[in-house]
């Protein structure tokens, strides 16, 4: 029994088996009326007919590849039943009047082109195909009779015209197969209420049987900017004479206001997850939850479920930890930037400090400061420890969509670089492995777990031969050595070339999953990327279904220690019910829209006149026809042909302008060469080169971006380019040393020490935000070869 999946998007596909690599399967006749996402039988061809993936860049994805153009030759095989269709809606677009079908406007039967272009034609049976022409259209398959090249099937109804926003957005979410309609009145008659005329109010029954933090504990969040479904709250602070510390992690407890086995939890189990977009989200929960009671808001008392830790403060060893339901007020809702302006010692404005007595704005200031240093030093101890035992440090691409009042895209802004980051992140991380531990023990056989099994060598391939190219050797046996050996991979002229290495080394992974501990000896527990023994995911439970049913389990572990009688949460059925779907196809929507905003973005700019459509693009993959880049400025990832589809190649002028002229491609591991009339160019790994992107505008698909090489030298300089960690060790080092010129004003709290602030930020997107769902809008973007997996 085969998973049919897509190898290659144009000619073949791949099918998971007992083997040790994937089987192809290529072209139409050996796919055998198989669909994208269907479970088939795969029969072994001879090795004699065996293929390989293909090595050339593709400008479309309607022609099959020459065998010239194959790598090593892979087990091959052909379709010989599908156990099981997987059909699921298709959104399509008629031809228009110009279009390539030999058929007659006015017939009955179309042939509708998918906007997935896996998908084969549809045979839709219409009188609207004239007035539709240019729409977007869902159909569904009925049938696919042996003697046809195409399946029938019926349209469903209509999306709009292709190129509105709206009309992309639903077609993002319907080919994701992700249904988000408005919450039932049934459904939102079980919320309780909150509203100026009957305010919610805090349950005196609650108070006596949580633990009230309120007047105890400061406690803050720390956010992105704007940030409403706030999951998870921070606290720490010092114990009795100061020899002990206290770190608290305190998540919102959605479980209260969500019953199992009520209307809200099973849409929420339908739903999984919210689904974050470029400009909106879809909530798992109902807003008078996910953005009112159960967001963990600033100066309001809310329900919370915590962690909290009792550590030595000279070893930051764990005396104690305590887990159960508190009361909380979160004192300030800080967002990020400000919080490490706050660590920076840099003037900063705190909305909840800006009524105070100035005699009282400074002492609590110092107060948060003095939190935020010992929750930054305590995250570095963290840190340190789980490096020693093998944790990754890799590579993402973050980029936000920078929107107006009316959701018109106006800039594409990489995420900054903050250590914040990585504080908040090694909490929830901490948190997420002591629950872990304590369902596990207190459920042996039925726990909700999350292990990230090491990846297979071969991914690594890619990785391994690049740093190759660059004399870095790259040990890829345990995650230790991989992270070792990507810390010694360092070109201290140009910090980028770390930076694709770690994001090839991201792409190598494996793909994290859920699963019930009774169903894996524990030896297969361990989580890879973090070096952790056990993991889960606790600490958003407004926004990922996961954590509420971790939360569940954690409050009946909490239980047992009581003596109390407790239930099972049959997690095998529900696991299997969405968690293996749903995952994926959140970050795939995430990324397609994603990919939309950055479309709109330069779609209305001139690329022969803007200066925003050219940008620096360093090489990180050779192909027999172009090169693959990334441009670090857009976060975009795309090919750059050197020979085109007549033939003509890439010609470099005395001045690194670039022409098209008759000749040849010659392809190397580590190199590609051009010949012509003018003479000969190199491209090599790594090479910085200017590129001028424009949008390649399609009615039947989405829209993508052309990158066209212009310039066979860097845009601006080498000195232009951000993110590397070479200038952002200087700048941070420059930094410090005005803090220690500030340091007289600043006796009265404790200050982190010059070693520690010379890492007062570090790379971006952290570890956690790699393994994690994705939150906020991020752009992950796969090359051509290979899918980037979220493995949190």
């Amino acid at each position: 029994m085969f998973g049919l999946k897509p190898l290659l998007p144009v000619c073949g596909c791949s099918v998971s088996s007992d083997l040790s690599s994937d089987v192809l399967v290529f072209g139409g006749k050996h796919r055998n009326r198989a669909v994208h996402g269907d479970v088939v039988v795969v029969e072994l061809l001879p090795k004699s007919e065996w293929r390989g993936r293909t090595t050339s860049l593709t400008q479309g994805q309607g022609d099959e590849k020459n065998e010239d153009d194959e790598s090593s030759a892979m087990p091959t095989g052909r379709v010989v039943g599908i156990l099981q269709r997987n059909w699921r809606d298709y959104v399509v677009t008629f031809p228009t009047r110009d279009g390539t079908q030999n058929q007659s406007r006015n017939s009955q039967r179309i042939l509708a082109i998918p906007w997935d272009r896996r998908i084969p034609k549809i045979r839709i049976s219409t009188q609207q195909a004239e007035a539709l022409q240019d729409h977007r259209v869902v159909v569904r398959m009925d049938s696919w009779e042996s003697t046809s090249l195409y399946p029938n099937g019926h349209s469903v109804r209509v999306l709009g015209r292709a190129g509105e926003l709206e009309t992309e957005v639903q077609t993002i979410l319907i080919e994701n197969c992700i249904h988000v309609p408005p919450f039932s009145d049934a459904q939102l008659r079980e919320m309780p209420l909150n509203s100026p005329e009957k305010p919610w109010k805090v349950d005196p029954v609650q108070v006596r049987r949580r633990r009230d933090l309120r007047a105890t504990h400061l406690v803050f969040s720390i956010d992105p900017h704007g940030c409403e479904d706030v999951d998870d709250t921070l606290s720490v602070r010092r114990l009795g004479d100061g020899t002990l510390l206290e770190l608290g992690v305190h998540i919102a407890d959605v479980t209260h206001f969500v019953p199992e086995g009520s209307l809200t939890d099973m849409e929420a189990r339908t739903r999984a997850t919210t689904y974050y977009l470029a400009d909106r989200r879809y909530d798992m929960l109902p807003a008078v939850l996910s953005s009112d009671l159960c967001s963990l808001l600033g100066g309001v008392d809310r329900y919370a479920m915590s962690v909290m830790w009792e550590l030595d403060a000279q070893t930051l060893a764990v005396n104690k930890v305590w887990f159960g339901r508190t009361l909380i007020r979160s004192s300030y809702q800080l967002h990020y930037e400000l919080a490490q302006a706050l660590l920076n010692g840099e003037p900063a404005h705190v909305p909840e400090l800006a009524q105070v007595a100035s005699e009282d704005k400074d002492a609590k200031l110092a107060e948060l400061t003095q939190a935020l240093e010992m929750l930054t030093h305590i995250a570095r101890h963290l840190r340190a420890q789980r490096d020693r035992g093998g944790a990754l440090e890799l590579e993402g691409v973050e980029v936000r969509a920078q929107l107006d009042e009316d959701r018109n895209i106006t800039a594409l802004v990489p995420r900054q670089p903050l250590e914040v980051h990585e504080t908040v992140a090694e909490c929830m991380i901490y948190a997420n492995h002591w629950v872990a531990r304590k369902i596990q023990e207190s459920f042996p056989s039925q726990a909700l777990l999350r292990r990230h099994p090491p990846p297979r060598q071969e991914l690594f391939s890619q990785l391994v031969e690049t740093a190759k190219a660059q004399g870095f050797s790259v040990d890829t046996r345990t995650n230790k050595a991989l992270a070792d050996s990507l810390d010694q991979a360092v070109d201290l002229q140009d910090p980028l070339v770390n930076r694709m290495l770690r994001m090839m080394a991201t792409q190598a992974m494996s793909q994290a999953m859920y699963f019930s501990t009774g169903a894996q000896p524990q030896d297969q527990y361990y989580h890879y990327g973090l070096a952790l023994d056990r993991y889960t995911h606790f600490t958003s439970p407004i926004r990922r279904y996961a954590d509420i049913i971790v939360h569940r389990l954690l409050i009946a572990a909490i239980a047992m220690d009581t003596g109390a009688e407790t239930c099972s949460h049959h997690i095998p059925e529900i696991l299997s019910s969405f968690y293996r779907f749903i995952r994926p196809a959140a970050q795939r929507a995430q990324n397609l829209s994603m990919a939309l905003f950055q479309c709109l973005y330069f779609k209305e700019k001139d690329p022969q006149t803007d200066p925003r459509c050219v940008a620096d693009a360093i090489i990180y993959a050779i192909r027999d026809n172009g090169v693959l880049v990334f441009i670090p400025e857009y976060g975009v990832k795309g090919p750059v042909y050197l020979r085109n589809k007549e033939g003509q190649v890439v010609s470099v002028g005395p001045d690194g302008g670039c022409d098209w002229q008759s000749g040849s491609v010659r392809r190397h591991h580590d190199r590609i060469s051009t010949e012509s009339a003018s003479g000969s160019a190199t491209f090599r790994l790594f090479d910085h080169i200017t590129v001028r992107i424009s949008v390649q505008s399609s009615s039947c698909h989405a829209d993508s971006l052309n990158l066209e090489l212009i310039r066979n030298r860097p845009h601006g300089g080498l000195e232009a380019q951000r993110g590397g960690r070479g200038q952002l060790v200087q700048e941070v080092v420059q930094e410090a040393v005005r803090l220690v010129q500030e340091a007289q004003q600043r006796e009265a709290r404790p200050r982190l020490s010059k070693e520690e602030r010379e890492f007062s930020q570090s790379r971006t997107p952290n570890l956690y935000s790699l393994l994690e769902e994705v939150r906020d809008p991020a752009l992950f973007l796969p090359d051509s070869g290979l899918q980037h997996v979220n493995y949190g």
